[in-house]
């Protein structure tokens, strides 16, 4: 069974920034899936932040300005999502994706942007 562990969040000032990791931890081959992040602030539903496609096509939240940028290393079955000129807004639970069917998350990891 395919696990999804994300690392990589934290507590950070406004303006700073910080690097999220997701591992799929069984033998699979991710490059056959999209993989991506969502997050959700307490109070509000999951939303997309960003994904990305087997051949490396991201597709951004349009209301994150460019700010993020979505990576993939299919050898590593890793995920990444840079995270700058972060604000307070996007402080949230973040979760990793993966298409594999019906779908699989990650336990979420927490930022937290101080204003």
């Amino acid at each position: 069974q395919v696990q999804l562990v994300e690392s990589g969040g934290g507590l950070v000032q406004t303006g700073g920034s910080l690097k999220l990791s997701c591992v799929a931890t069984a033998s699979i081959n991710i490059n056959i899936y999209t993989m991506g992040w969502f997050r959700q602030a307490p109070g509000n539903q999951r939303e997309l932040v960003a994904t990305i496609t087997p051949g490396g096509s991201p597709n951004y939240a349009e209301s994150l300005e460019g700010r993020f940028t979505i990576s993939r290393d299919n050898v590593r079955n890793s995920v990444f999502l840079q995270m700058d000129r972060l604000k307070p807004e996007d402080t949230a639970v973040y979760y990793c994706y993966m298409s594999i069917p019906p779908g699989r998350w990650g336990q979420g990891t927490q930022v937290t942007v101080s204003s």
